[in-house]
C-alpha cells in the first residue's frame, strides 16, 4: 500500500484494508498514567494485588485507552493524504471491547476502509472497520466502526482524467 495518496484515489480503496499498525506496549506505568488523566483509579487497573485475586489475574488496561490508542495506531498504518487537510473524530457507530487487554501486553489496530464519500465541497467522510489486536490473544481487544470526517480545500485536489 502507498504511504500517501491522494483525496480523490481514497473511493478506490473502499473494502481494503488500509494497515496494520506496530505493535504498542501497555505497560502499568501507561495504565497508570490514563488513571491519572482520567480519574479512574479501578482497582482491576491500578492495584496488581488486589488484581491478582480476580479472574483476569492483574490489572487491565482501561477500555477506553485502547480507544484513545487508536488516532495513533491509524497515523503509524494507513496512508496519509496527500493534500493539506484536518481529520476529525466524528463517533463511532459500533464499539465493542471483546477481551481484556492485560498488563504487559502489547496491542495494534488494523484498519479496513468501508466508505468513503463526500459529505459537501471540502468535506470526506470515512468509514472504518476496526480492530485492536493483543499480540497472541484468542479474541481481539477491541472492534468498532470508526467515523472521521477530513476537512480539506476543494482547490487542492487534482481532477481525476478519463
Amino acid at each position: 500500500m502507498a504511504r500517501e495518496i491522494s483525496i480523490s484515489e481514497i473511493t478506490d480503496l473502499v473494502g481494503s484494508e488500509l494497515g496494520v499498525s506496530k505493535w504498542i506496549d501497555i505497560p502499568q506505568s501507561r495504565i497508570d498514567q490514563f488513571a491519572d488523566a482520567t480519574d479512574d483509579h479501578q482497582f482491576i487497573h491500578v492495584d496488581p494485588v488486589r488484581a491478582a485475586q480476580t479472574p483476569f489475574g492483574g490489572t487491565i488496561a482501561h477500555g477506553f485507552l485502547t480507544v484513545s490508542l487508536l488516532s495513533a495506531m491509524h497515523t503509524d498504518s494507513v496512508p496519509r493524504l496527500r493534500e493539506p487537510n484536518v481529520g476529525i473524530n466524528y463517533g463511532f457507530n459500533k464499539m465493542r471491547f471483546m477481551a481484556p487487554v492485560p498488563e504487559g501486553a502489547r496491542i495494534r489496530g488494523r484498519f479496513v476502509l468501508m466508505e468513503a464519500r463526500m459529505r459537501g465541497p471540502g468535506l470526506l467522510m470515512t468509514t472504518y472497520a476496526v480492530t485492536v489486536e493483543i499480540e497472541g490473544g484468542k479474541k481481539p481487544a477491541m472492534t468498532a466502526t470508526w467515523l472521521t470526517v477530513i476537512q480539506f480545500d476543494p482547490k487542492d485536489v487534482p481532477q481525476r482524467s478519463g
